[in-house]
């Protein structure tokens, strides 16, 4: 009898641990989608209302800048660069291509293509953004950092160095 009680307390155990990494690997893909609706509501925000509207609403506190022939711009100082930036000519959208949750579903990045516009000049780059989920819940990004050029093949998301 106690073999019997034994194995179906094991059976059982087994069962709510599998339900429960499905309960956290459903929750780390919420988290994902979540993150990145957000970054294409992004675009879209720096689309309707312009670069420096979008990039201080979507700034976390400490957040990081990378930008050519830059040190990294930090928290106040980002803020303080946004700020400066002239984008009364100038059009940034993106295209997010893809990016990954941390399983605390707290953290993640995404990354893309984007577009600028710059009076009759129009440049592409890919751009990394890694988000953090805030205490209400938004998500706002810690780090931004965007790459000018593309290759010739927009879709071209090989791997290697060529």
């Amino acid at each position: 009898m106690r073999s019997k009680v034994g194995l179906l307390f094991l059976l059982l155990w087994l069962t709510s641990c599998e339900q429960f990494r499905f309960r956290k690997k459903d929750e780390r893909l919420e988290a994902l989608n979540a993150m990145e609706q957000t970054d294409a509501d992004f675009s879209a925000f720096a689309v309707r209302k312009g670069y420096r509207a979008a990039f201080l609403e979507y700034l976390d506190a400490g957040g990081t800048l990378l930008r050519p022939g830059r040190l990294p711009i930090i928290g106040a100082a980002a803020v303080d660069f946004i700020n400066n930036i002239k984008d009364s000519t100038l059009r940034l959208s993106w295209e997010p291509q893809g990016g990954d949750m941390a399983v605390s579903g707290d953290l993640g990045y995404t990354y893309g293509i984007y577009t600028m516009n710059e009076g009759n000049t129009e440049t592409q780059g890919t751009y990394v953004t890694i988000w953090r989920k805030q205490k209400d819940g938004k998500w706002k990004y810690v780090l931004d950092s965007g790459n000018p050029g593309i290759a010739a093949s927009r879709k071209d998301t090989s791997s290697g160095y060529q």
